[in-house]
């Protein structure tokens, strides 16, 4: 009897069979004893994990008929039946499956539609089975719509695809959709363990725990995997024959290269990289290896004692979670996972690797760390004045502007900091042949605070500058008629009857006068923007204003300038919010002190928001 590779030999024959898709398992099985079955289904999932094994226990559901032949629909096929039987040797006329890969024309659809007009030869049900249906062009799926939203009651769909994205919503819209997870290491190396032992191949925990990881949540590529791994050993599972087979890095070379970044030591992460790049060890998955490493120093970190016991990678983990502050932990993991998109850009993987690595060592620590041998670097420490002359950066306090030649190029704003320090004084700009390319700003020539400390100089307190006086605002005489066409107004802009051109005519509009004339209430606006005075306009606000309050209203418009319109309302209301917030800060007393310890430090213009915006006609 020839050989059957374990991931036939060992596929579910039964929904009782199927591991890590519980989910699935209990919605099918409750639906099919319950007799509640829908016309169309969806299963989406990543490769490997089950969807056309549901879709053959489906179809054996839905026709099997009992060993002795007087079942009915049910969750739990008797697999004895020439209906199971059948579906299992991939020959049961009434189950066909199609795959979309490579039958994804129109014509295919066609034919397929075609063969539905007709019952089942010899089951209960026909069931079409569609694979890697996202592939179906959209003539395909277009064809296709009609029969799976009404087809006959003998006939059932099942779509199965890795890329649900890519499906129509039309057809969507017309399934029961589920979706299969990838499983865990640990459910695949449960199975694992089930099916070497039936198979009698001796294994040891760490090369199980090794295929189990590389399946990547696929039990089928678990099972190939293994089948490679009996070829390559022998008959035998060994851990280090598993891992050169997988290329795999060995846990303690990332555990070396952790240790070394957590004491910066550089010259040990240098010779860790050459000694992988001496025995063919690889790259992508020594960034991989130290990704599962920090993923559970991280656990260990937030959650102490929530790493698994059983697992023999935990005590390294526990062990270098002490080592690394939680902060670089993170760090150093976000490096990690970028790092592997970086590796295929250079053609020497293995100095990208170390360009990648040496990355955490350019951020020095935040505060004391383990002293390690090697180098480390060194924390944060004033600059000499040289030193500052040559690189010009400070943190939080943005300088005081200073007027530059007309050929300099503008110099962009800094983000604003919430530091609200004083106005500078003005600095005149000088001439432009008087400041040489090179020049420094004039903020950096005098001694800072702390160099006047360093050297013994008693620095004066910094006298707060007087406040100037705010500039004009806004100023709106507001008038009973103003009050009476505000009053009118506000709540049919918060409808939104009125919108673009009418809402700007009706903001930008003042009621100038009120008289009746005829048995109508004539309502005079004045409006100052021609392209607003047009009588379209005018006749849509005239109707809004009738159909919200007065019946009788007439509108009448003429040219001049509005003193008192909603827009300069609110403009007004805008602006003394904005000039209180300024007060606020500029009064503040944190606000003060920083101002008084920071001498150079300003305001940044417009930096300044209300907390909460003022009232505004928009709904």
């Amino acid at each position: 009897m020839s050989h059957v590779v374990l991931a036939r030999k060992y596929r579910p024959r039964s929904f009782d069979q199927m591991v890590g898709q519980e989910h699935v398992v209990q919605a099918l099985g409750n639906a099919l004893s319950s007799g509640r079955l829908h016309h169309a289904y969806l299963f989406t999932g990543t490769r490997g994990i089950g969807k056309t094994t549901v879709s053959r226990i489906l179809a054996k559901s839905l026709n099997c008929t009992g060993p002795d032949g007087s079942g009915g629909v049910t969750a739990q096929p008797c697999g004895q039946c020439m209906a199971c039987t059948e579906i299992d040797a991939d020959r049961y006329i009434d189950y066909i499956e199609l795959d979309a890969a490579s039958n994804r024309s129109i014509d295919e659809i066609r034919d397929l539609i075609e063969r539905a007009a007709y019952k089942p030869s010899v089951g209960r049900f026909k069931v079409f089975m569609i694979d890697e249906a996202h592939q179906l062009t959209k003539d395909a799926f277009n064809a296709l719509l009609k029969t799976l939203e009404e087809p006959p009651d003998y006939l059932k769909f099942v779509l199965a695809t890795t890329d649900p994205e890519k499906m129509l919503p039309t057809v969507l819209s017309r399934c029961l959709q589920f979706n299969l997870r990838p499983m865990p290491p640990e459910v695949v190396h449960a199975h694992l363990q089930a099916v070497l032992q039936a198979e009698d191949v001796p294994v040891d925990a760490g090369s199980l725990r090794l295929l189990s990881r590389a399946a990547r949540g696929s039990m089928r590529d678990a099972l190939s995997l293994t089948d490679q791994a009996i070829a390559y050993g022998a008959g035998q599972l060994q851990e280090a024959g598993v891992r050169t087979m997988l290329g795999s890095v060995d846990r303690q070379h990332a555990a070396r290269l952790v240790q070394a970044l957590a004491v910066r030591d550089g010259a040990a992460v240098l010779a860790t990289v050459n000694e992988l790049r001496s025995h063919g060890l690889s790259a992508a998955g020594t960034l991989e290896e130290m990704a599962g490493l920090l993923q559970q120093m991280a656990v260990e970190q937030a959650v102490p004692g929530a790493l698994d016991d059983t697992d023999p990678d935990t005590a390294g983990a526990r062990q270098l979670a002490g080592e690394l502050p939680a902060d670089e932990t993170q760090l150093l993991y976000s490096i990690v996972l970028h790092g592997r998109a970086e590796l295929s850009l250079v053609s020497d993987d293995y100095a990208a690797l170390t360009m990648v690595l040496l990355r955490l060592l350019a951020f020095p620590p935040a505060g004391p760390a383990p002293v390690g041998a090697g180098t480390r670097a060194a924390p944060l420490q004033a600059a000499p004045r040289e030193a500052r002359l040559s690189t010009v950066a400070r943190p939080v306090v943005a300088p005081p502007p200073k007027a530059l030649p007309a050929s300099h190029p503008p110099l962009p704003r800094p983000a604003a900091a919430v530091v609200p320090p004083s106005p500078p004084k003005p600095v005149p700009a000088p001439p432009p042949q008087s400041q040489p390319k090179d020049e420094l700003p004039p903020w950096l020539d005098d001694a800072l605070p702390d160099e006047a400390e360093a050297s013994g100089e008693s620095a004066a307190p910094a006298e707060p500058a007087a406040s100037s006086p705010p500039p004009p605002g806004i100023v709106v005489v507001t008038t009973p008629l103003g009050d009476r066409w505000a009053e009118l107004l506000r709540p049919v802009l918060a409808g939104g009857s009125i919108v673009a051109l009418v809402r700007e005519l009706a903001l930008q509009a003042e009621l100038v006068a009120v008289e009746q004339r005829d048995g109508n209430s004539i309502w005079r606006l004045r409006v100052e923007r021609e392209s607003l005075r047009t009588a379209a306009l005018r006749d849509k606000l005239q109707a809004a204003l009738q159909a919200a309050a007065e019946p009788t209203l007439r509108l009448e418009l003429e040219a001049g300038v509005a003193a008192d319109s909603l827009a300069r309302r609110d403009a007004a209301e805008r602006e003394a919010a904005q000039r209180e917030a300024e007060q606020l800060i500029q009064g503040d007393p944190a606000v003060c002190a920083l101002m008084a310890q920071f001498r150079t430090a300003r305001i940044v213009p417009g930096s300044i928001k209300p907390v909460s915006e003022p009232r505004t006609p928009l709904p």
